[in-house]
């Protein structure tokens, strides 16, 4: 075997060694064979919210084993026709065999990724807000086209969005929007993008052609179901109601339907007015609140088990993670992990997958990655 060849074997080997450790094989068959046991059980739809959790579990473990099963069957079959055509002096055997190994590498890495969505809450759908920063119309049109990226990511992905609240702009863009994003794994690959975003550009609006910088920031909260509890009540928060803003047509709001709930102690704020009725807002408003509360003592914990890595940088939520520069040069770069892409057009259409994975692989390699130079 080749020496390049031996050396993506052994890789592949490790990444496997990694994958059994990292859901403990011998006690993940057995909780399998648990969950299948349950699952044949007609009372366990008793309960549908706990037969629900456990048929995830079960699907979620089913996926990993049968996962790394395939890839350990895979290499011992190509190494077995490697060392097949070697002995039959058959090339073309020894090609399509390698090929299938560097495949398999790739595999690997994507697996490797998706152990990182094993958290909490990862496996949840999302919420995810998008903030225009100063800049007037500027700031606001960065907003709506970092909308837009994030729909067509999601609806790339499989994904189902819908608009919650939105607050469109004085000539263009908008001010704000509340998307919620819905599918398996949904939190766990957006998480990574909360944080400011900036885009650097020849301005549309400035009758110059001349450069403007605007800043958009983005904010990714899961959504909590029943099993987690988060104890709010009236007393703690502020509600407000106003009249829900659109495009009008028939079914423009003519009363105060839309919901803004602020939590006194925090100041988290959270609104929605894509209900029919102040009723409907006020409870997604509700749900919107336990989970963003959530979410915070979720950043909590992360900070306290990484206050090391934390205190090597001022990188963190609210600051600024990413540019996209349209001119004078084309080039995106995260700030957080160094990746770039020389097509922002790609990136703004949705192609968002390589920036997550890049910032969840650095947390394979021991915890947050160094903030990057910033790019003019």
């Amino acid at each position: 075997m080749r020496a390049e060849t031996q050396s993506i074997v052994d890789e592949i080997k490790q990444g496997i060694g990694l994958l059994r450790r990292h859901f403990d094989w011998d006690q993940g068959l057995k909780r399998l064979d648990y969950l299948n046991m349950r699952a044949e059980d007609p009372a366990l739809w008793n309960d549908p919210q706990e037969a629900q959790k456990l048929m995830r579990e079960r699907q979620s473990l089913d996926d990993s084993i049968k996962a790394v099963r395939s890839l350990s069957q895979g290499l011992e079959d190509n190494v077995g026709l490697i060392e097949l055509g070697e002995e039959e002096g058959d090339s073309s055997v020894i090609e399509e065999a390698e090929a299938a190994i560097r495949s398999l590498k790739g595999e690997i890495a994507a697996r490797q990724i998706e152990t990182l969505l094993s958290g909490e809450a990862d496996a949840n759908d999302t919420y995810l807000e998008v903030h225009s920063g100063a800049g007037g119309t500027e700031s606001q049109d960065w907003a709506s086209i970092l909308m837009r990226m994030y729909t067509r990511w999601a609806e790339r992905r499989g994904f189902k969005v819908e608009i919650l609240e939105l607050h469109d702009g004085e000539e263009a863009g908008i001010k704000s929007v509340t998307l919620l994003i819905k599918g398996h794994n949904a939190f766990g690959w957006a998480k990574t993008e909360s944080g400011v975003h900036r885009l650097v550009r020849i301005s549309p609006y400035d009758s110059n052609a001349r450069r403007h910088t605007s800043f958009a920031s983005v904010w990714v909260y899961p959504v909590i179901d029943d099993s987690i509890e988060i104890q709010v009540s009236e007393s703690d928060v502020r509600i407000d109601t106003y009249r829900s803003s659109g495009a009008g047509g028939q079914h423009v709001n003519t009363t105060d339907s839309a919901v803004r709930i602020t939590h006194l102690a925090t100041g988290i704020a959270v609104a929605c007015q894509a209900g029919r009725s102040q009723h409907q807002n006020r409870a997604k408003a509700w749900e919107m609140l336990r989970s963003r509360l959530y979410e915070e003592e979720l950043k909590k914990r992360e900070a306290a088990a990484n206050a090391t890595e934390s205190s090597k940088t001022e990188i963190g939520w609210g600051h600024q993670i990413r540019s996209y520069v349209l001119q004078p040069y084309q080039l995106v770069k995260d700030l957080r992990t160094g990746h770039e892409s020389t097509s922002p057009s790609d990136v703004l259409d949705g192609e968002l997958d390589d920036f997550m994975e890049a910032s969840l692989s650095a947390k394979i390699n021991g915890g947050a990655a160094e903030p990057v130079a910033d790019i003019d």
